[in-house]
């Protein structure tokens, strides 16, 4: 992908469709949907943001090009991440995870995935609502570079603070917080990106 970096405002650069995008965002081709149409976007519903916290926990130490270019090997092997398919997962569907080439095979990982699905099943009210409720009031103004925007934030602290109480895994405050900016909790696409603010 060719692409110009915007002198003027740092973190962003320049597609080939003419599109200014924060500058992750134009990597690589494979990014640039993902950018253009879900990161920052608001997603909603348990089995949504299940998958969802689920692949950013799977991320963890990873580059999140590896878990894109794997998602739909993850969705198949997690029964689409429907939260009560997962909660029944055995022993045996653990080891058949393990043997999965089209995921990232990390047991620790995969038991906290199970786990989080029994632990989000037994949730008084949803899961949806519980990640939500940690949802900051929206900035004033989007970041104007990535020096601006955190790893981690007050609102994610205590987003992990509860999951772990209610014994979730995998989930720490900057897991939790990639997961706000992934599902449109936060927006931190850069000032001057062109994609649209979320509503």
């Amino acid at each position: 992908m060719t692409e110009e970096t915007l002198p003027e405002t740092a973190g962003l650069v320049v597609g080939p469709d003419g599109r200014a995008r924060c500058s992750w965002g134009g990597s690589t081709p494979d990014y640039v949907p993902y950018h253009d149409n879900e990161w920052g976007r608001v997603v909603r519903g348990d089995d949504a943001l299940f998958e969802r916290m689920c692949l950013e926990a799977f991320q963890s130490g990873l580059s999140w090009i590896t878990i894109l270019r794997k998602r739909e090997s993850f969705r198949a092997a997690f029964a689409g991440f429907k939260i009560d398919k997962v909660a029944a997962f055995s022993e045996a569907d653990a080891t058949r995870l393990m043997a999965d080439p089209g995921i990232v095979r990390n047991r620790m990982k995969v038991d906290a995935a199970m786990n989080n699905a029994r632990v989000a099943a037994d949730l008084e009210g949803g899961l949806s609502a519980l990640l939500w409720s940690f949802a900051p009031d929206p900035r004033p103004a989007r970041p104007r570079s990535g020096a601006e925007v955190p790893a981690t934030t007050p609102e994610s602290k205590a987003m992990a603070k509860e999951l772990k109480k209610r014994g979730f895994k995998f989930v720490g405050p900057t897991t939790a917080y990639a997961l706000m900016q992934a599902t449109g909790m936060v927006d931190d696409h850069l000032a001057g990106c062109w994609v649209p603010p979320a509503k």
